[in-house]
């Protein structure tokens, strides 16, 4: 026993010279706190007027980005994004959500809400995800950039938020009136209560409302150098091009737990002002009591509210990134730079590392002694041992001094509680320290330990690496997606019409973009934007009796009708252009090339296009035409103009579908059979009989299925004069006379 009481009498020698240290630092933060305020209101405030909710309102609107990286958040993105869009007091903002491709339901989920809302745009991160949050931002950035490119127009200010913040209402509008005045502004973070015996939730009330309403306060009084939270945080756009030129395009630190909190701290480095605003709007609040109306003024903080983890092991692992990312990592990268001060607030966020374990250390301290003098008091006969602490020692006076500085703390802390949550708050904040201690010190071992691992095995910590390989803009714009994310990112067809789609393709096996045809979910011109996008390739429209008879001459027909291409040009270097409706494989592109004894340059095209072309185009060889005989002489006779027989031409060429096509879809013939015939026909029969009397020959249809399919496939694709007629560019009449006039001809 005397052993035990000499180590602890030595732990608590230790304990009380690092709380009597402490005490005196965080006495000297409350002091210039409260001299600062005192300043403030005897001074400042009666020179210039509180921040009025109508100055606000006057500022015109700058564009604003919201950027907000998810992984797997599908239970919160849409409910918050809904609340953002409905409550925001703002227009002249667009939404970017990150996501990946391995998280389907939360890209599903927001979704959903850009089919209802147009300010809202998903941006994919290439990699499965998570990889982590300064990597989603990175992405999110990047297709800032290519959204700003593509819409000719520029953001002037970018806020980050998470998937589960609550932002106030005039938010954007206190940013736009700051900037760019002020090139970073933090908002502060007021966690959402939950019930009171939530402790472990509710701990966090105590720490941000101490920490958001004196710490940020004196650190942008002292340093001029903020870390940012990660949310309610706003970028000028003059900070976001700095930052893009020193960091060669990679904004986030990817290789940190605490990215926000780097950027922050990095913005001192070249003279960006930045400033914590703890900004209250006076609201008139109306109430009834015993039949009386009274009219009470309310103080509404302009802030970011969100829940925070009520899982003890969630909030541990929560708080082990932010140590890991802060006080070791962030000692690690950053070093002790800058002046005195700014080395004196680096300090106070990494000591957490040694006064989160004392903490909880002097509570142990605290039971063991209280349970040794309840022992010795209840048993008078038991051995009396030496008092722990002789009266008057440095040891007492240490105790003393402690016990001087928790009273002030808990005042401290109770008084700020109370301020931003009520009295029942303010009260469970007391014994919510000894269990805040408990969380931190857990915490703190577990983000020791997670970084030691990382530093002698090399193994990447959870959430945190991620290659240092950052495309460019343009690469962005190369990127391969899914075909049903470019079209629900173009608005082309809604979340319903997809799934429907998927499931289709599920059964069939048949390809996305001809089932979504067949629905009439998109228009052919909304494919072939889209499938350009996909693909990396030049889109265009193919008119048959444009494309030079030299050119067609070069190609032969059996060529196109094997693999569903046409030729359409000739580049300046004599590269051969060909049409295709989707990505032809290399190996398919060499033979083509072997064949022509040229190089091949692709376009996409429409279904319709190909067909038609492929159709008329060979024609030509044959009837050595150069343009269709009816065209020309609408032309001539000046009924229609050049505009008008192109939009014809073209509601011609889409309405086109082969027979092979038509004779699947009417289940006369299998998709695969098709295939196989229509290989075996190019190759044997092309030249002596048309396909549809190949495939009767060969056994594979009847021929009045044949009639049929061909009939159909007539009335699909109309009359060029009848589309005219259709269109009121020509009358009846004109039409006849014109068709007799080709008839004498």
């Amino acid at each position: 026993m005397p052993y035990i009481l000499v180590f602890t009498k030595i732990l608590l020698l230790v304990c009380a010279v690092v709380f009597t240290w402490n005490g005196f630092e965080e006495l000297f933060i409350d002091i210039y706190w409260i001299c600062r305020t005192l300043y403030r209101k005897l001074y400042v405030m009666k020179r210039y007027k509180p921040l009025e909710e109508e100055q606000l309102l006057a500022v015109p609107e700058k564009p604003v980005a919201i950027l907000i990286p998810c992984w797997d958040e599908s239970a919160v993105i849409g409910n918050m994004l809904k609340n953002t869009l409905n409550t925001l007091n703002y227009s002249n903002y667009t939404i970017f959500v990150g996501s990946y491709l391995n998280d389907p339901e939360t890209r599903r989920e927001v979704d959903i809400i850009r089919e209802q809302y147009d300010n809202v745009e998903r941006v994919i991160c290439p990699r499965e995800g998570p990889t982590n949050k300064a990597d989603c931002l990175n992405w999110v950035l990047k297709g800032i950039q290519l959204y700003e490119q593509e819409n000719n127009m520029r953001f002037e200010i970018f806020v980050i938020e998470d998937a589960e913040d609550i932002l106030h209402p005039l938010a954007l509008k206190l940013f736009n009136y700051l900037i760019p005045r002020k090139d970073m502004i933090q908002l502060p973070v007021f966690p959402i209560p939950g019930k009171w015996y939530e402790f472990t939730r509710n701990h966090y009330l105590d720490e941000f409302a101490e920490n958001h309403t004196r710490d940020m306060v004196v650190r942008e009084a002292l340093a001029q150098k903020l870390p940012s939270a990660g949310v309610g945080t706003a970028l000028s756009r003059k900070t976001i091009d700095i930052l893009r030129k020193k960091n060669r395009d990679q904004i986030f630190n990817v290789d940190s737990l605490a990215e926000d909190y780097e950027l922050g701290l990095e913005l001192g480095k070249y003279d960006l002002k930045q400033v914590f605003v703890r900004k209250a709007i006076v609201r008139k609040v109306t109430s009834v009591t015993n039949g009386r109306v009274r009219e009470k003024k309310k103080r509404e903080y302009i802030a970011i509210h969100e829940y925070f983890p009520k899982k003890f092991t969630d909030s541990v692992r929560q708080k082990s990134r932010w140590v890991v990312g802060i006080a070791l990592q962030g000692w690690a990268f950053l070093g002790w730079y800058g002046s005195f001060i700014n080395k004196f607030m680096l300090y106070r966020d990494r000591k957490s590392l040694i006064t989160n374990q004392i903490n909880l250390l002097g509570n142990l301290l605290a039971i063991f002694i209280s349970f040794f003098l309840l022992y010795q008091w209840m048993i008078p006969d038991a051995y009396h041992y030496p008092p722990l602490v002789p009266r008057d020692s440095i040891l007492w006076i240490l105790l003393w001094i402690n016990l001087f500085f928790l009273c002030w703390r808990i005042i401290w802390r109770v008084c700020c509680v109370w301020h931003l949550y009520g009295p029942l708050q303010a009260i469970l904040a007391v014994p919510r320290l000894v269990w805040s201690n408990f969380v931190n010190f857990c915490a703190t071992l577990r983000a020791i330990r997670v970084y030691a691992r990382y530093k002698i095995t090399g193994e990447i910590i959870p959430w945190d690496k991620t290659q240092h390989v950052y495309p460019t803009v343009e690469e962005l714009k190369a990127y391969r997606k899914r075909l049903g994310d470019l079209l629900l990112e173009r608005r082309f067809v809604t979340v319903s019409q997809l799934e429907k789609a998927l499931a289709l393709q599920k059964e069939t096996g048949q390809l996305l973009g001809r089932i979504l045809l067949e629905m009439n979910a998109v228009s052919p011109d909304e494919l072939l934007q889209a499938l350009g996008q996909q693909f990396r390739m030049e889109t265009a429209e193919i008119d048959p009796y444009e494309t030079p008879v030299e050119v067609l001459k070069l190609f032969p027909k059996k060529l196109a009708v094997k693999y569903n291409v046409f030729p359409m040009g000739l580049t300046e270097d004599g590269k051969l252009i060909i049409g295709a409706e989707t990505l032809l494989r290399r190996d398919i592109l060499s033979e083509l090339e072997n064949e022509i004894g040229r190089p091949i340059t692709t376009r996409l095209v429409t279904r319709g296009d190909l067909a038609f072309a492929i159709r008329r185009g060979y024609q030509r060889l044959e009837k050595e035409a150069s343009r269709p005989l009816l065209g020309e002489l609408v032309l001539r006779s000046g009924k229609a103009r050049q505009e008008s027989l192109d939009k014809a031409a073209k509601k011609q060429r889409e309405s086109y579908r082969r027979l092979g096509e038509i004779l699947v879809e009417e289940g006369l013939i299998d998709d695969k059979e098709f295939a196989s015939a229509l290989q075996k026909y190019v190759e044997t029969s092309m030249e002596k009989i048309p396909l549809g009397e190949f495939l009767v020959q060969e056994g594979l249809i009847k021929r009045e299925d044949l009639l049929r399919a061909l009939k159909t496939q007539e009335n699909l694709t109309p009359k060029f004069g009848r589309i005219l007629v259709e269109m009121g560019e020509i009358s009846e009449t004109d039409l006849e006379q014109i068709l007799r006039e080709q008839q004498d001809d």
